[in-house]
């Protein structure tokens, strides 16, 4: 769909959902025990934690189209916190950009060869319009040129573990419409890939470390280049935004993505009960028939998820662990002391899972692994962690690190006085000898 068809059809079709009422509840969908979503690949996390919720072929790299705009986005933002651009820069569009921006099938905004448009533009422009010449211009602003700007979004992924991405231009498009203007090395039938894990982990960096950009996403329509030649009403392509077709309560974010490659994509973020959840559908099944596809396979996703997950409290302040409930005390007046979980204890439980079945695995400080401690002991003094989680839970957090609680002495013990340190050590000596 064209951009002017599709600013033609939205309103209209916004206009006849909200006279008829017409809903898109997934609820009955998501309460299946068979959930699955009609897409190659699909997952759904804890915006705070990171935790899994769902997972179906989320590790394997596939197309990611416009979705690749978040890193992009990321680093626009990095460029503002740390002073080296401002939001009111000037960015002046070069002639390969402002090419790009009015090639034929292409979300853009029209940009004009030399001239000049500020950062907050063009980002407004790269979200919401999901604008590839905005971000290519933005790209070439921080950079210098776009494969420079490349180069700084494969080295951001991989300081957040993500070795397996193929990344080759900063817009997500097929290398075919950016002509000879591609990255070093790279073919002109080369595109983006990413798995639907690293997807979630992009844009849990980006909403976590900078949460305005929400204000941004979750904007419907916007005039972009007001009062220029290129002033246009920009239309956002997130259909679960107020006013569109697959609306949806706390959906504010974040980002779609569209190729024959990649097919129809979404990373989507909502708010319910104050838990932020975040979720990736790559290549909706359906797209082809319904270009809702990826809209309601990512309201399933979503339903599924508040529907089956809940944070519970697991294990309370002061409880043991099995295989470690006391540690010796060299010389202290007691020869023992209790070893106990500092905090309570609270996980993501899905419904289905008997949250008393617990794996708990302590790494142990150096004192600690030796098996004794030497008097005085503080109450407090810190042991090490324990990593606790359902036994019947498999399938982790998206930066493999796991929920770990300290373990703590629960009560101080004195040093013993003289005389009864040397009895004991008589009472040893003889108890070896014979």
């Amino acid at each position: 769909m064209t951009n002017r068809v599709r600013r033609f059809l939205m309103p209209i079709i916004a206009l006849l959902l909200a006279v008829s009422g017409l809903s898109f509840s997934s609820a009955a969908q998501a309460a299946e025990s068979n959930f699955s979503v009609a897409a190659k690949a699909a997952i759904a996390i804890d915006a705070e934690t990171g935790k899994i919720f769902y997972n179906q072929d989320a590790d394997t790299p596939m197309g990611i189209a416009s979705i690749t705009k978040t890193i992009g986005l990321y680093l626009v933002e990095e460029q503002i916190k740390d002073g080296k651009l401002n939001w009111d820069d000037p960015v002046t569009i070069s002639e390969d950009v402002a090419a790009l921006s009015v090639a034929p099938d292409l979300s853009n905004v029209a940009l004009n060869a030399g001239e000049d448009y500020t950062v907050k533009e063009l980002f407004e422009a790269s979200i919401i319009a999901s604008g590839n010449a905005a971000i290519v211009a933005l790209a070439e602003k921080i950079a210098g040129s776009e494969p420079e700007f490349v180069d700084l979004m494969r080295a951001k992924v991989e300081s957040w573990g993500i070795t397996d991405a193929t990344l080759v231009n900063a817009s997500g498009l097929n290398n075919s419409y950016l002509g000879d203007n591609i990255y070093p090395g790279t073919s002109s039938k080369d595109e983006n890939l990413m798995s639907a894990k690293d997807v979630a982990i992009v844009a849990r960096h980006l909403i976590t470390d900078f949460p305005e950009v929400l204000e941004t996403s979750k904007t419907p329509t916007k005039v972009f280049g007001e009062g220029t030649t290129s002033q246009v009403e920009m239309v956002n392509w997130n259909w679960m935004l107020p006013g569109f077709l697959n609306y949806k309560e706390g959906v504010d974010g974040l980002k779609t993505g569209t190729t024959d490659l990649a097919g129809a994509c979404f990373v989507g973020t909502m708010v319910k009960d104050g838990q932020r959840i975040i979720t990736v559908v790559l290549n909706a099944t359906n797209h082809e028939s319904d270009p809702s596809a990826r809209f309601v396979e990512t309201s399933k996703l979503m339903d599924y998820t508040y529907a089956n997950w809940k944070q519970e409290e697991v294990l309370p302040a002061d409880s043991q662990l099995p295989d470690m409930r006391t540690i010796a005390v060299k010389d202290g007046e007691e020869l023992t002391t209790k070893v106990v979980l500092k905090d309570a204890v609270t996980l993501w439980v899905r419904k289905d899972m008997d949250k008393t079945k617990l794996t708990l695995t302590p790494q142990l400080n150096k004192e600690a692994k030796d098996k004794e401690l030497e008097a005085p002991v503080n109450k407090g003094t810190k042991l090490g962690t324990a990593t606790v989680a359902l036994a019947e839970d498999t399938l982790g957090y998206v930066d493999d690190t796991s929920h770990s609680s300290e373990i703590i002495v629960a009560k101080s013990v004195a040093k013993a006085n003289f005389f009864v340190i040397l009895g004991r050590n008589i009472k040893n000596f003889f108890t070896n000898l014979f």
